[in-house]
């Protein structure tokens, strides 16, 4: 029986039957690639042809590829930027999606991100936040937020009057799409403030940190941070009652969040304004039980400056005199930048008129 099964076996797997499946190692959601030199050109072609497939199958094909940094530059040289660039506004959702992830892709080597300046597609990108198919608008986003890593890419967003629109989105987006804005505004604002100011960008950050995710207050707090380094912005988070809000933060169970709102007291605190609405809300008991309970290195550097800009308030510095013995036992543990603040926060605590 054995012996009868064997023979069988044999002359069932030599038939000349063909079989109708595709072979395993073939995807047909992908165009298939030409040789050496010419897979780019081909698939260039393929970005402008006629039929929807077609496209498709190119852009997933160039979704692989791409990542290969020679191949972007490669990519650049035959046009393909002009191609992705009419594709951006194409009638399908799924090319426009796949064109959006390609230039993505492309914005993770520094060829890629100057291409997208040198070629204006920053505004064609940016055409799609307000797109129906959630693919393209959520790609849109990676895309630009990829760009603004470098100051010539926040710069261009900024010169594109992008910011405004930015700021409006974090009152109707999803969480993922608003965690990608707030940090493009983030770099953006290293760049410039005045945009931001002027879309109310302080009122929605101080709504955000009352968000239930972890994520969005602490980057909403560290955007608050960057916003008030200039005058005006300090000035604002008084008025518009950001303060108490960070203050509560500051128990917050994320050391995160606690990290970055410490931040965002510490520059609304450098002018006397800040400093007296600061103490008004409790800031430095908070801080003081923050220094003694928390001692992640992040939390610690914020909250010691923090520390120090209350510290120059007389009231104050009355109330932080108790905590000197701490900052001098932290300055010992600590590593160098500790040490720095450390040694500048006793010596303001300490001064004496």
């Amino acid at each position: 029986t054995l012996l009868y099964t064997i023979k069988f076996e044999k002359l069932r797997m030599a038939t000349t039957r063909i079989t109708t499946a595709l072979p395993p190692n073939i995807d047909i959601t992908k165009a298939e690639l030409a040789y050496g030199e010419h897979m780019l050109p081909k698939l260039n072609r393929q970005l402008q042809d006629d039929t929807l497939l077609t496209r498709q199958r190119a852009l997933n094909a160039l979704c692989d590829v791409l990542h290969n940094p020679e191949h972007v530059s490669a990519a650049l040289k035959v046009g393909m930027a002009k191609s992705l660039k009419k594709l951006l506004a194409d009638g399908d959702g799924t090319v426009r999606w796949k064109a959006t992830e390609v230039l993505f892709i492309c914005s993770n080597h520094a060829i890629g991100r100057d291409s997208i300046l040198e070629f204006g597609l920053i505004q064609p990108i940016s055409a799609l936040f307000d797109d129906k198919h959630d693919d393209a608008r959520h790609m849109s986003h990676r895309a630009i937020e990829s760009v603004s890593h470098t100051v010539n890419g926040a710069q261009g967003i900024v010169s594109a009057n992008l910011i405004a629109k930015l700021v409006e989105k974090l009152k109707t987006e999803t969480d993922d799409i608003k965690e990608l804005v707030l940090d493009t505004l983030h770099y953006c604002m290293k760049v410039d403030t005045d945009q931001a100011l002027k879309a109310g960008g302080i009122e929605v950050f101080t709504t955000l940190l009352k968000h239930e995710s972890w994520q969005i207050r602490g980057k909403a707090a560290r955007d608050i941070m960057d916003i008030s380094f200039p005058l005006d912005g300090k000035k604002t988070a008084v008025k518009v009652g950001c303060v108490p809000v960070l203050v509560s933060l500051l128990a917050d169970p994320s050391s995160h969040v606690k990290a970055q709102a410490a931040g965002a007291l510490m520059s609304i605190g450098i002018t006397t304004e800040g400093k007296q609405e600061s103490i008004k809300a409790g800031a430095v008991d908070a801080l003081m039980s923050l220094l003694q309970t928390d001692d992640t290195d992040d939390v610690r550097l914020n909250v010691i400056k923090a520390i120090t800009m209350l510290a120059e308030a007389p009231q104050g510095r009355k109330q932080l005199a108790e905590i000197v013995p701490i900052l001098e036992k932290i300055h010992v543990e600590g590593g160098p930048m500790i040490e720095k603040v450390t040694t500048t926060a006793i010596k303001v605590i300490t001064w004496k008129p």
